[in-house]
């Protein structure tokens, strides 16, 4: 059986495993498609071992990524200077734009490193912004190490019984130096949370400030269009209507980028209403058909009887079909696009099926993933942003609902969904 303080001493052992493991998943946050991996070093092997991991997809690969990462890991704990290496897709899709190795610098040693795969390059702010959650996680550490010196002192003490003047000074210099740290690390957190307000708040402006001259645009366009002059060529005509097109699309991944960090800030709520799902796939066929331009591609409807009216959130429903059956739409060149929509079990299904050029095994694990695309000729091919999966995913999270995907390269594509609903 476990003593008094054996189990004190366990609690603050897992509140640092907790603490390490949220500064990594922060890490991973902070650039969209990013992945974390935080090592700590391990002095009676001298050695690092893995202690936290975010943005990958299991353990497995994680491990794998951190011992392909040892000699960067290696270089920084000697410099216990932050370091940077190209980007490496080979490793993992997100570590296409850079890697960034950042030492856990505490008071006395370098007590491990902050290992960050960007999908982009990144940028100075975000190495710096790094630095610092790595010195927050230095500080936890640096926090540890001392209570657990005082718990040793102090569970001396109790054995021994007798007072012992030395020992107590060094307990009253360990607690001031435990309630130093702790004032820092609410000045650590304090700082953090400004940091993630001033992103959030940047990408809000951001957001506003494109939309609202975009806007502006497509509805200019709209209005020459509509107008009928006589003056336009139709050479000119189809540039607008280009230029309308390009204007919607931007519009839309702009949407999509504030969606997806609502999301992840848990600002997105959920607005229930009446949803004729019929009327929902029609619009979804409808707003896809620039996508599909002169494509012969037919687009098929099955809808199993009866389909009865449901209470759910319209818009996010709406967007998920869309963003379903715009992939749809993009990754085929001919054949067709069924969609399949059927209640069951208070349970709305939808499947859309299509004969585009399929997704093969390797990609099939990333396929959600932000900024993942099938390769560099399909990026190129197949324009968009790598978002409209994964926001099309962490919709479905949002509304408890569930997603399947089944692929083969030639054949085509299944993607199916079902989401909780009210019969009304």
């Amino acid at each position: 059986m476990a003593s008094a303080w054996e189990e004190a001493a366990e609690e603050p052992r897992q509140a640092l495993a907790s603490a390490l493991g949220a500064a990594t998943a922060r890490a991973a946050e902070i650039v969209p498609g990013s992945a974390a991996l935080l090592l700590t070093a391990d002095g009676a092997e001298q050695s690092s071992r893995l202690r936290a991991a975010a943005g990958l997809a299991s353990p497995e690969e994680a491990r794998e990524i951190a011992s392909s990462l040892m000699p960067l890991v290696g270089d920084v704990m000697q410099s216990t200077a932050r370091q940077s290496r190209p980007g490496n897709a080979n490793l993992a899709p997100a570590a296409g734009g850079g890697i960034l190795g950042v030492p856990l610098k505490g008071e006395q040693a370098c007590h491990g490193v902050l290992l960050v795969l960007c999908p982009t390059e990144p940028t100075l702010q975000v190495a710096d912004i790094m630095s610092h959650l790595a010195d927050s996680a230095a500080l936890r550490i640096d926090h540890e190490a001392a209570l657990a010196r005082l718990r040793d002192l102090e569970s001396g003490q109790h054995t021994r019984v007798r007072h012992d003047d030395e020992k107590s000074d060094e307990i009253l210099k360990l607690s001031e130096a435990l309630f130093a740290q702790d004032i820092e690390l609410l000045r650590s957190q304090e700082k953090l949370g400004t940091v993630q307000k001033l992103k959030s708040d940047f990408i809000e402006k951001m957001s506003r400030e494109l939309r609202t001259p975009l806007n502006s645009i497509i509805e200019a366009i709209i209005s020459v269009l509509a107008g009928e002059n006589e003056q336009l060529s139709e050479a000119a005509k189809g540039s607008l209507r280009c230029a309308l097109d390009e204007g919607t699309a931007l519009l839309r991944t702009l949407q999509n980028i504030l969606d997806l960090w609502r999301l992840k800030q848990s600002e997105l709520p959920i607005s229930n209403q009446e949803v004729n799902f019929r009327e929902v796939v029609e619009e979804a066929i409808f707003s896809v058909q620039d996508t599909l331009g002169d494509k012969p591609v037919a687009i098929e409807k099955r809808i199993v009887e009866p389909l009865p009216k449901v209470r759910a959130d319209l818009a996010k429903v709406n967007q998920i079909l869309f963003l379903l059956l715009d992939n749809a739409a993009k990754f085929i060149e001919t054949g067709r696009i069924e969609i399949s929509v059927e209640v069951k079990d208070d349970e709305l299904h939808c499947c859309i099926d299509d004969t585009g050029i399929g997704i093969c095994a390797d990609d099939r694990e990333y396929i959600f993933e932000e900024f993942f695309q099938v390769d560099d000729t399909a990026s190129s091919t197949y324009r968009g942003a790598g978002l409209g999966l994964t926001l099309v995913r962490d919709l479905l999270i949002l509304l408890d609902g569930e997603i399947d995907l089944a692929s083969e390269i030639g054949r085509g594509t299944r993607v199916s969904f079902r989401i909780p609903v009210q019969l009304v």
